[in-house]
């Protein structure tokens, strides 16, 4: 009877033994405590006791109180799973490995972020899309690398009738350790990660797993992979000529971070930090963690986009007086390292720590008093879009400068160079730029066709998010650095055909490329020298200036 009523339901994967047996009503086990097993575990809680049975004879009755009883359980299990934090990975390797037949058909419909085409395919051949009234987190994450935020929305609210009351949880740790939010940070996607927030993901799980590094808040995701942007290695973290005695960067150094930070090349990537640290707890914790790693950018990154929250005391512990500055207690943690280094002064690495400590005091006296100032320049820069000229570098200097001048701080534009920044180069594939060919094709590209439709009111089909997104991040950050990629040295080996070897060259795609199923999740790296050829990039850039006359 279970059988029958959950094939109408349900996708196939869920009608084996396996799941008949998951779903199967469970015994009660009261711990010494007092709780339930049921109540600590959301994949499988209690469910409501089933009717009294009627007579025999009254057959219809019975068939009638079962299927209500089983449809109140149903219910409770696709609310739990999608509701409450699941870790580990529930899904059955088996259906991870369906969901690869599947992602030749899902990935185009991803990357067009078409949701109508979604629905259709999750409900007529989604194998491997869902399992145990749950949408599967590798076909969330696929979602969410692709930034395909409508396919997003339909599959987080779950009330299409084509999903059979299945919906993607927020909080469903993936195979490889992380969960939706981490993966949204390192695509720095603020549109997602505001998405994933509204539908009450946790900005406070963290990673966990033999192949991914343990203990990671999204923050830091967004955090380390800012500090990899290309024009703060470029700029930054390459130019080490200006260092006292022992080595460590002056405070020109400082200066100089901050100029960077403040470039309109870095808004959504700042944008991100801030974002996610509105929702993360215990913010001064995570900066007094990279003060005593020697993480001065990471402190930089986080306390420039978090200054707001720590200036008001703002996810403070609750132990700490609310009311009490966040600069204060960060300074006073300051002080007491370099109070304890100044113990054994003698000793070089001691020194080296007093100087670095100095220079952290330096960063945190330039934003607590020049943060709010700076903040407000950044969130006004225009929306990122490598290939449209931004704000010169020049007047960004120039500006910066000025605002830390009417802080009381020197004027320091005639002395930061920020050097020759550019983005880098043959960033998308072959087949990357004939889809984005096929797209513009497919949509209102000139400027008259797209003010006469706004003059008629008709609604104007936008171009996915997703390819923009991509553009712009890969323009800065060669794609297969991250802080989430697999730590494993049986994940870092892939093995990559020659055409999979080519695609991350830039050359060409193979199938099912934008996904991680089917092959460890480590990247060969692709060329990153500035001398590659500008074609495929001015092909790129006039393709996605088409699309923005668009939207």
């Amino acid at each position: 009877m279970e059988l029958q009523f959950l094939s109408n339901s349900a996708p196939t994967e869920t009608l084996d033994k396996e799941a008949v047996r998951e779903t199967a009503p469970h015994e009660d086990k009261v711990k010494e405590d007092g709780s339930t097993k049921e109540e600590m575990d959301p994949w499988n809680p209690p469910y409501p006791p089933p009717a009294p049975g009627p007579p025999v004879a009254d057959l219809t009755v019975h068939i009638r109180l079962a299927k209500e009883w089983l449809a109140q359980k149903r219910a409770i299990l696709a609310t739990s799973r999608a509701t409450k934090t699941i870790t580990p990975d529930r899904t059955p390797e088996r259906v991870n490995d369906a969901l690869l037949d599947t992602l030749p058909r899902l990935t185009p419909i991803l990357e067009k972020d078409s949701h109508r085409r979604f629905l259709s395919l999750f409900e007529r051949n989604g194998h491997g899309m869902g399992w145990g009234y749950v949408i599967t987190p590798e076909t969330l994450d696929n979602i969410i690398m692709h930034n395909a935020l409508q396919c997003a929305r339909v599959a987080l609210k779950g009330q299409a009738p084509q999903l059979n009351g299945f919906r993607a949880n927020p909080n469903y740790m993936t195979q490889y350790g992380y969960f939706p939010l981490h993966r949204a940070a390192e695509m720095f996607s603020v549109e997602m990660i505001g998405l994933l927030l509204r539908h009450r993901a946790s900005a406070n799980l963290r990673t966990s797993g033999p192949v991914v590094t343990e203990g990671l808040l999204p923050l830091h995701v967004a955090v380390e992979n800012t500090c990899l942007h290309k024009y703060l290695e470029d700029g930054l973290f390459r130019d080490q000529k200006h260092q006292d005695c022992c080595g460590l960067p002056d405070v020109k150094y400082v200066y100089k971070l901050i100029h960077l930070l403040c470039l309109p090349e870095l808004k959504i990537f700042m944008d991100t930090v801030r974002l996610l640290a509105k929702h993360t707890d215990n913010l001064l914790d995570q900066l007094c963690d990279y003060i005593n790693d020697g993480k001065l950018a990471q402190m930089a990154v986080l306390l420039l986009a978090a200054q707001e929250q720590i200036r008001t005391g703002t996810n403070h512990k609750s132990k700490v007086n609310s009311k009490l500055d966040g600069f204060a207690i960060i300074t006073g943690h300051i002080a007491h390292n370099i109070a304890l280094a100044c113990e054994d002064i003698m000793d070089p690495n001691q020194l080296r720590r007093i100087n670095f400590n100095n220079l952290t005091l330096s960063l945190v006296d330039v934003i607590s008093r020049a943060g709010e100032a700076l903040d407000s320049y950044i969130r006004a820069h225009p929306k990122l879009v490598p290939c449209v000229k931004q704000v010169p570098h020049s007047e960004v200097l120039e500006r910066v400068s000025l605002i830390l001048k009417e802080h009381g701080f020197c004027r320091t534009g005639g002395r930061i160079d920020l050097g020759n920044l550019y983005p880098y180069t043959n960033v998308l594939s072959k087949e990357d730029l004939r889809t984005l060919e096929e797209m513009v094709g497919t949509k209102s590209t000139t400027e008259v066709g797209y003010h006469a439709a706004k003059e008629e009111d008709r609604p104007i089909k936008k171009i996915a998010t997703g390819w923009e997104l991509k553009y712009a991040r890969r323009s800065f950050f060669p794609y297969w650095r991250s802080v989430l990629e697999p730590q494993s040295s049986s994940f870092i080996k892939p093995m990559l055909t020659e055409e999979q070897i080519n695609h991350d060259r830039g050359l060409s795609k193979p199938t099912n490329i934008g996904s991680t199923f089917g092959r460890p999740k480590g990247r060969v790296p692709q060329p990153v020298a500035n001398h590659q050829p500008r074609r495929l990039f001015g092909t790129a850039a006039s393709i996605l200036l088409k699309l923005l006359r668009t939207v």
